[in-house]
């Protein structure tokens, strides 16, 4: 089979970084994620990932944070099982096919068009699965979404990227959208998104974040009919015990710190 050439660049080659991070993991002897699509993606893409100089602290974060994605998805879909699933921002992640939702379950990916073009060449086709080529700020990509059926949001890794007042527009548009439902996403701290400027691998894609949130309560002043329902930090997270002693040990001393215990943490919000 033809190798994939692959030309991403900045927040969109980020989605890289997290394909490769869930394909070393499923790799692994005793993984924390199982994602074979990530596995053969990687084996199909032409691109130095070595350039991304990813540490194995990074890839079972990654693969740790996809997980509880998954498992808020799973449960969501479990008592929902008619709804929309909307992957906002999904980059080349195979979260549709790892779930694999029953026939009932209507799914859209959606980000970037270029990030759409290597999706396609890279996963199949299946019933009622959808992808959408547009920037998750465009209000014209939820033209495409019904509005008739409660809603899974699934926001990983992206609302960092987001100025603002770009964060509030699409959370308004959201909840404007759907007659109810689930929204899940990660944040960092304020001083997080400056902290992680630091890290290499990001570093390496030229990417940059743009927005954080200190309290997640505090989410109210930008759409408040968003209910906070859970904050999951490292510790809390499904595979935390299979974490590198150093960063386990880390997490410890930063727990007692409100402003470095809420560094980077999960959160699911209903509407």
């Amino acid at each position: 089979m033809e190798a994939e050439k692959v030309y991403l660049t900045k927040e969109k080659e980020t989605s890289l970084i997290t394909l490769y991070s869930r394909a070393l993991e499923s790799r692994s002897q005793d993984p924390v994620l199982r994602d074979e699509a990530a596995e053969e993606a990687i084996r199909r893409i032409d691109y130095d990932f070595g350039r991304l100089k990813l540490r194995k602290m990074e890839t079972l974060f990654i693969a740790n944070r996809a997980k509880q994605f998954d498992l808020w998805t799973s449960q969501y879909l479990a008592e929902t099982p008619d709804a929309t699933v909307l992957h906002l921002g999904c980059g080349l992640d195979s979260r549709v096919f790892r779930l694999n939702p029953n026939a009932s379950v209507r799914w859209f990916d959606v980000d970037y068009p270029e990030v759409i073009e290597v999706r396609r060449r890279l996963y199949p086709e299946r019933a009622d699965y959808f992808m959408i080529g547009s920037s998750v700020t465009d209000p014209g990509f939820l033209d495409e979404v019904p509005t008739d059926r409660p809603a899974m949001i699934v926001a990983e890794g992206v609302m960092m990227y987001l100025a603002e007042h770009d964060v509030k527009q699409l959370l308004n548009r959201l909840t404007d959208h759907f007659p109810s439902g689930h929204m899940a996403f990660d944040a960092m701290s304020r001083w997080g998104t400056r902290v992680a400027k630091a890290d290499p691998s990001f570093g390496a894609t030229g990417a940059s974040f743009r927005w954080g949130i200190d309290d997640p309560q505090d989410l109210g002043h930008l759409e408040p009919r968003l209910e906070l329902v859970t904050e999951m930090r490292v510790p809390d997270l499904p595979g935390y015990a299979k974490l590198p002693w150093a960063m386990r040990a880390l997490a410890r001393v930063l727990d007692p710190i409100p402003a470095l215990r809420r560094l980077n943490r999960l959160l699911l919000y209903r509407f």
